[in-house]
């Protein structure tokens, strides 16, 4: 038995009818919210998707985003050999894979999805020979209930959950004293943009995956018109209550912080591009929050922050559990 298997055996999941086991994965047998039901299905259909986000370029620039965001220009690791780690909402073991492969088989990794995404997840590392246990479940209805982990690890996540500060608080009492809890969040953008960008998800949430991945092409290639452009625009003075600073700004970027997500990169292609902005779109949750709100819950939650990052986009947090 493996260590994560062991501890389930210990904890009798299997016998009170609230997990199964299919395909080697323990799965949590009860029905979601309406919007968490939704969340499951749209990474279970995005994650499929692995030609969309495989790529050496992905895989680069989304090394780049984390080590920036969660360590800065240190040369800090939170894994060390034997380590507990909770990957909560591990989708298809993308972001731990990228920021910490080489780290990973020195500790007991335990990879929790809400989706069918830990079926792609436990493909993956297997086939980089990494070893990994995987459970299928609502990250913030985990059945442990004691001091768990040391690291837990949660990019892009809880604010995909029903409560960003519930995920917060559920997943903090999990960690050890001491322990560490690296996540990144979403951020509310300028006036214009939250409302366009809920106006978008209001078009495609009775559509199908396939149909809402298709309707959002046309936005990534405006993406791509404005990115070619490369066209700069200076901007005389603050415009205070649309959120936009005076200065210059590409006009891509104009766009895409204060009007409308429209994702670009020159190095990615289309369907790239399109995976990241069917990300931000298509999930009915989809929190975005202040700088201010996450200090005040990690607070609550008893985490010390050591580092927030608190960029346009959103927020990389790394704290210690006291």
């Amino acid at each position: 038995m493996t260590y994560w298997a062991d501890k389930f055996k210990e904890m009798s999941l299997l016998e009170n009818g609230e997990y199964e086991c299919v395909d080697g994965i323990i799965r949590q047998r009860d029905v979601y919210s309406d919007a968490q039901k939704q969340t499951e299905q749209t990474f279970a259909f995005k994650w499929r998707k692995r030609d969309t986000y495989e790529s050496d370029a992905v895989k680069a620039a989304s090394f780049e985003w984390m080590s920036r965001g969660f360590f800065g220009d240190t040369s800090e690791r939170v894994v060390f050999p034997g380590c507990r780690f909770l990957d909560a909402g591990c989708g298809s073991g993308f972001s731990a894979l990228v920021l910490f492969e080489s780290e990973l088989n020195k500790c007991h990794y335990l990879g929790v999805d809400i989706s069918t995404a830990v079926d792609i997840a436990k493909t993956r590392f297997s086939e980089k020979k990494i070893s990994g246990e995987f459970m299928q479940a609502d990250i913030l209805r985990l059945p442990f209930n004691e001091r768990t982990f040391d690291v837990i690890f949660s990019n892009g996540v809880l604010h995909h959950t029903d409560s960003t500060e519930l995920g917060i608080k559920k997943l903090a009492p999990l960690l050890v004293e001491g322990g560490r809890f690296l996540f990144y969040v979403y951020r509310k953008k300028s006036p214009i943009r939250e409302w366009t960008d809920d106006y978008v998800r209001e078009c495609i949430k009775n559509l199908s995956d396939e149909e809402a991945w298709k309707a959002l092409e046309p936005l990534t290639k405006l993406g791509k018109a404005l990115g070619d452009l490369n066209a700069e625009i200076n901007i005389p003075e603050d415009i205070a209550f649309l959120g936009i600073p005076k200065g210059s700004i590409n006009v891509q970027r104009l766009f895409y912080w204060h009007v409308i997500k429209t994702y670009f990169r020159p190095e990615f292609s289309i369907e790239e591009m399109n995976h990241i902005n069917f990300d931000w779109f298509r999930p009915a949750n989809c929190h975005r929050q202040t700088p201010e709100q996450v200090e005040k819950w990690c607070s609550e939650a008893g985490l010390k922050i050591d580092r927030m990052y608190a960029e346009e986009a959103g927020m990389y947090v790394t704290a210690t559990k006291l």
